[in-house]
């Protein structure tokens, strides 16, 4: 019975690790966060209902996730008396600091480029929901017929939470991957595993022979 070397064994197991790298996907949107001290907690209601209380900070991160446990969360080092420390207080109002982190240019729809990050303090009726307060530091904001929030300050122009494909080489367009999907030909993961087999069991070829002619 012929053996299998290690090495075509390796080339075997690189396929399927190939073509499941190419089939990952994930979804461009705005996520919503709670800040409490220095942590960032994924928020659990949505800015519409949620409402702040004064002295509270909430950001937003534009990025691509394949759900909330693999959400980007907002980058720096925010605190509310950094962000809202030249707003004075008014009675029936609160201060709301808000943290908009537009991603980077890996995670932008193609063709459109991320605006800098920016904190804000709002100031707001006492029962404003954070959708509120969003709206009176940030507009235009965008939303789908859902109630889904799509853009913030204007960004991205086009889009609301579309699926993209995902993958070592970083992000890829939604519109990419349909194309793949719909060519005749094999998948691109498909083709680099194909590859790897191939150099791999050329290889494991090569010391065969070698170990044939030593023992000869």
């Amino acid at each position: 019975m012929r053996r299998v070397t290690p090495l075509l064994l390796t080339a075997l197991c690189l396929l399927p690790l190939s073509t499941q790298a190419a089939h990952a996907t994930g979804y461009r949107y705005w996520s919503f966060w709670d800040r409490t001290g220095t942590t960032w907690t994924y928020a659990t209601q949505g800015p519409a209902t949620a409402v702040p209380s004064d002295g509270d900070v909430q950001g937003f991160r534009f990025a691509v996730s394949e759900d909330s446990s693999d959400a980007t969360k907002p980058r720096g080092t925010a605190s509310f008396p950094k962000i809202c420390a030249d707003t004075p207080t008014e009675d029936g109002k609160k201060r709301v600091a808000l943290v908009i982190d537009f991603g980077t240019p890996t995670d932008a729809p193609s063709g459109e480029t991320p605006p800098a990050l920016r904190t804000k303090c709002a100031v707001v009726p006492e029962d404003a929901t954070t959708a509120e307060a969003l709206a009176s530091v940030a507009k235009p904001l965008r939303y789908d017929p859902n109630a889904l929030l799509c853009a913030i300050a204007g960004y991205p122009e086009q889009g609301c939470g579309e699926q993209v494909a995902t993958g070592e080489k970083g992000k890829k367009e939604a519109s990419a991957k349909k194309e793949t999907k719909n060519d005749s030909g094999p998948s691109v993961g498909l083709l680099a595993g194909a590859a790897a087999v191939a150099a791999l069991g050329a290889a494991a070829a090569r010391q065969a022979r070698r170990r044939r002619s030593a023992q000869r």
